[in-house]
């Protein structure tokens, strides 16, 4: 193992381990390191991924994923110090927690820059959600100091409790599309009650969810938090380690259900919370304006790559012609182009094989009938930039409307009546969330107790208050993704019965 830096006795800007010239030089930057035992180590690994700017298409860096005996090495730092850290006593551990929180949102504007050159994501946005994840760390460090366990009514002469102890050894694998928020709040949830980590920040935004997690392994003592950088073949050495407990990960349906598999194989615990198709249904009787900017909203955030953007649309025939009209309106008015502009609205697509998708999708389904109203091709300009689109007539056989495209595209279905679109926004694999447009309370109550997804959000497609927790259905995952629930799921009870021994008379 070749040491490179220590960061317990330095505190380096995020880009410290990516090269010189990090942002600027021509040639891609090479990011071979990991942290390990509480050391910035290099990279041994033979591989190399080479990841393009979403932007111009241009190489910027070439990752050095970790092998299996890294993999190995890692785990067994996080393996050693499990002890020694679930006795570290709860406060000093949100102490650490603060710490990070801090550091993060010292460096909020340069893990944002990072985030856009990796993702292409809007600047102000990528700023923002690095703030965020520094919100989601200190409130952990508060919220993880509730209880911890609970005593039951026994015998009188006895004592009875249920205590919350860690797991142990937790993997934890976040995606690219909002890596910050998502690490954040499993990192914090998984250290604050006495587990070690091994993180492995996505591939697809390599130098961002270095940064993050870099940072935050600094506040921990060694071998708390081990950072990987890696790719599949990474991450499923490290599902495999018998010595992890837990393994929790965002990210795509399909390497949720393979990680599923491999760990239950074994007997390790899983929390997945993987992709979404979420639809969101219009009533009559709502503005149609106001109805337009929700579903543009849902459907454009993120250049359409978040897990819970709106993919499916159905429309009350009351109200449609109007919501298409305005929806395709917004649409062809946005603004498209360089991320860190300011008066950018959209970005590009992370990459090209996520272009690729969202091209078959709407190609396929003009091909079977669906109307463009706005967009529906990509941009004649380098990098992976598609228009954000509008399809209307789209039917429940075509792709766009049964598998996850997660880019800029509104596929809207005409229904009758309301009950007709809660069937259909209530049928197909995924189950994260849903949203629903009413002015009449009977239908809002109606759609929270039909839809079979985690999360209802009525009159507002984005919201709801911190600490909400949601189980995703089917293809979306399971286990909780936030707030009290998550720490309890990263901890495991242990019933104990205490008796007082009996000593020899006299």
């Amino acid at each position: 193992m070749t040491t490179t830096s220590d960061p317990t006795t330095a505190a380096p800007t995020p880009t410290d381990a990516l090269g010189e010239g990090s942002g600027a030089a021509a040639a891609p930057e090479r990011l071979a390191a990991h942290v390990v035992g509480g050391r910035v180590v290099d990279a041994r690994g033979g591989r190399e991924v080479v990841r393009f700017s979403p932007v111009d298409g241009a190489p910027t860096v070439v990752l050095v994923p970790a092998d299996a005996d890294e993999v190995a090495e890692a785990v067994g730092a996080a393996h050693a110090a499990r002890r020694t850290w679930r006795r570290t006593a709860p406060g000093a551990r949100a102490a650490a927690l603060r710490t990070a929180a801090a550091r993060v949102r010292e460096q909020a504007d340069e893990l944002g820059a990072l985030l856009t050159a990796d993702t292409g994501r809007l600047l102000t946005t990528s700023v923002e959600s690095a703030r965020v994840a520094a919100d989601i760390l200190e409130e952990a460090a508060t919220t993880g100091l509730g209880a911890t366990g609970r005593t039951l009514a026994g015998d009188p002469l006895a004592l009875d409790v249920v205590r919350r102890e860690p797991h142990g050894v937790v993997a934890v694998i976040t995606p690219w599309n909002d890596p910050y928020p998502a690490a954040a709040g499993l990192l914090a949830a998984a250290l604050v009650t006495g587990n070690t980590v091994v993180h492995k920040p996505s591939e697809r935004s390599p130098r961002a969810g270095w940064a993050l997690g870099r940072l935050v392994a600094e506040a921990f003592p060694p071998g708390v938090l081990e950072v990987l950088n890696g790719d599949g073949g990474t991450g499923a050495a490290i599902v495999a380690d018998p010595r992890v407990a837990l393994v929790a990960q965002v990210g795509s349906s399909a390497t949720g259900r393979a990680i599923a598999a491999a760990a239950g194989a074994r007997g390790a615990r899983v929390l997945r919370e993987n992709g979404g198709k979420d639809p969101i249904v219009v009533d009559a009787g709502v503005d149609p304006a106001w109805a337009a900017q929700q579903i543009a909203t849902g459907a454009f955030t993120n250049t359409g790559q978040l897990c819970t953007s709106v993919e499916r649309v159905y429309l009350h025939e009351d109200v449609a012609d109007a919501v298409v009209d305005a929806l395709a309106a917004l649409a062809r008015d946005m603004r498209v182009g360089d991320p860190t502009d300011p008066a950018t609205q959209l970005g590009p697509l992370v990459d090209e094989t996520q272009l690729a998708v969202v091209e078959e999708h709407v190609d396929a389904a003009v091909a079977a009938g669906a109307r463009v109203r706005a967009g529906g091709h990509r941009l004649d300009r380098p990098g992976a930039f598609y228009a954000p689109t509008v399809l209307d007539g789209c039917t429940a056989d075509m792709t766009v409307l049964t598998e996850e495209t997660f880019g800029p595209v509104a596929a809207v279905t005409r229904v009758p009546d309301f009950a007709t679109a809660l069937e259909l926004a209530d049928t197909g694999a995924y189950g994260l969330a849903a949203t629903v447009l009413t002015p009449r309370l009977e239908h809002a109550l109606e759609a929270a107790e039909t839809l079979d997804v985690g999360t209802v959000k009525v009159n507002a497609v984005f919201g709801g208050a911190p600490g909400g927790s949601a189980d995703p259905r089917r293809e979306s995952g399971a286990g909780a993704g936030y707030g009290p629930d998550l720490l309890a799921a990263m901890t495991v009870l242990k019933a104990v019965h205490v008796e007082a021994a009996v000593t020899p008379a006299g």
